[in-house]
Parts: structure tokens; sequence; C-alpha cells
């Protein structure tokens, strides 16, 4: 669904999973500072919208995510995984319940799968639920801001922001009255430097929640069974993940920006060393400069120089081999 917001002066269309929004509006180191004040808002009307509703709708939810949501209280935001059988990730989602209603947001496109996977879940339980992406957008303010946010309007607050459900009719309307427009680059650089992962971009087919540090925001380890639960448990208790997500200082001199997908090697291998591991995000960053998250073997030493085709890459440990 492409943005209105396009169309805005400057605006500059994203690549991947965040092409129908604007990467940048044509100073990304002005936008990163901006938000880093707590100015602006950012554009994340491509994202999914689902809402649930009904009675059951929080014991319901709490049954399938990894996360404990039965008595979650209104306006308080949650995050959460659904895992496959075996504990490999399939979906994140972003949580707040109004009293009424759960609001999540999801990664753009992924709506029409999840929402398939929680209607073959009811069962006899009193739940409606609804893919919302066409009457709601998504629009972040960053921490500190101090933009209103009408009457009415669910808004999920974290550490990071509010997420703002703006009705989609008023998006532009909406985006005049904040003004100062920030693209998803900027917003990509702090979430890199703040080591938060994203579905799609640091996973794969087999990633588990112990790889990417998952367990300390998306997942409650006390809480009852839901499918998955039992890798989980095993994983944790072994302490024996087999890959760990790492952040990157990568080499400033270097013209290139290495990307998704660059394979990382052993500096002191050279070239033609093992693979242990690949980029799955990267920015530039306008104080830390050019900055990675990767994916890498358990048992690479965390003081390591690593080698991104040649680039120079020193190592921050994520999460704990």
């Amino acid at each position: 669904m492409k943005s209105p917001l396009l169309s805005l002066p400057g605006a500059v269309p994203a690549e991947g999973p965040d092409e129908s929004v604007a990467a940048h509006y044509g100073d990304l180191f002005r936008e990163q500072r901006a938000l880093a004040d707590g100015t602006g808002f950012v554009d994340l009307s491509h994202r999914g919208v689902v809402t649930v509703s009904g009675q059951d709708r929080l014991p319901w939810l709490h049954l399938l995510l990894t996360q404990h949501v039965s008595e979650l209280p209104p306006g308080q935001a949650t995050e959460a995984l659904v895992l496959s059988a075996h504990g490999h990730l399939e979906h994140a989602l972003y949580l707040v319940d109004d009293g009424a209603t759960t609001w999540i947001h999801v990664e753009p496109g992924t709506q029409d799968a999840l929402i398939a996977y929680l209607e073959s879940m009811k069962f006899f339980y009193q739940v409606e639920i609804a893919d919302a992406t066409d009457r709601y957008a998504v629009v972040h303010l960053p921490a500190g801001s101090i933009s209103p946010v009408p009457e009415g309007w669910t808004v999920r607050e974290t550490a990071y922001g509010r997420e703002v459900f703006v009705p989609r009719d008023e998006l532009e309307t909406y985006a005049k009255t904040v003004g100062n427009p920030i693209g998803i680059l900027a917003l990509e650089a702090l979430r890199i430097e703040a080591h938060r992962p994203r579905l799609g971009l640091e996973t794969d087919h087999r990633t588990i929640p112990h790889e990417l540090g998952w367990l300390t925001t998306a997942v409650h380890l006390e809480k009852g069974c839901y499918r998955g639960q039992e890798t989980v448990a095993r994983v944790h208790n072994l302490g024996r993940p087999p890959r760990r997500l790492v952040f990157l200082h990568l080499d400033g001199s270097e013209v290139k920006l290495p990307g998704p997908g660059t394979v990382l090697r052993l500096a002191e291998d050279g070239p033609d060393g093992r693979p242990i591991g690949a980029i799955t995000s990267s920015a530039r960053h306008w104080e830390l400069g050019p900055i990675a998250l990767a994916v890498v073997k358990r048992n690479t030493p965390t003081d390591a120089m690593l080698s991104a085709e040649g680039t120079p890459a020193a190592q921050e440990v994520i999460v704990e081999p």
C-alpha cells in the first residue's frame, strides 16, 4: 500500500520491505538527529495492522503467543512472537490493548498469514479478528516528542517512542499537524544502534528467539504452553543457541556500506577464510558512523576482528555465546 506521504517534498522511496514509504526526505543525518532530539515523525503506514476484539481476546492470545498477555493492562505496550512447532520464528507482533480491542502491528505484507493462523485457532473462543490495514496507518513519534495525539486514537508507547494508529483517511492531515517528516532509514539507524532485531531482516527460516535476544522483550519464560515452547525451554536451559546477534562497528574509511547478506569471516583468516555469519542490517549513523547488525556462529570469539568482504568490523556482544 503506497503511502500518500511519498508526495511530500524531497521524499525518496525506500527499498525492500519498506518500499511503500519514504527512505528519507533529502537529509539523512539531519533526520536522524531530529529523531534523537524527539522531533518529527516517521511514516510506517506500510505496516500491517490487525485487531482482535471480543471478551476472550487476551486469554486466547495468551495461549498462542510467547508473551504473557492474559492480564495485559489497557495502554501497556508489549511484544510477542508466533513460533512454529519447532520453535522457529514466524511472526513478530507489537501489541497494545485499549480495554476493548487488542491492536497489533506487524511487518509489511505479513498480516494475511498471521490472520490465517489466528483464524485457524479460534475454536470456541469469543474473538473477532480483523485486518485493519486499509483503515489504519502507523506513525512513529520519537521519545520526547510533544506532538499531540487526538483523543480516541490508539497509541502504543515504548521507551523508543509512540506508535500511533492513525485513521488512514486522516494520515495526510495528521502529518501536516506534526510536521518535519523523517524517512525510515533514520529510524532504522536508531534501531540498529539500539540492537533491536527485525523479522525478515535478522531472521530466516531457522531463527529461534534466543539467537536475537528476543527472550528479554518478547518471550515470557514462566508462562504456560504455546506452540514452540518446548524448544524455547530446552535451548534456554542448555544455553547453547547455534547462532547469536552481534553489533558491528564498520570501518568508516570504506566508501561502500556492506549491505544485508554480506558474508562475514574472521579477519585473521583472510578473504578465503571460512564464513562465520552475515550482516543482516546496516546503516550510516550520524554519530557512530557505519554500523550493522549481524548473525554469527555461536562459538565465534567475542573479541575477534571480523571482515565483511574486506571491510574491517569490530564486534559488540548482544547475545552472550
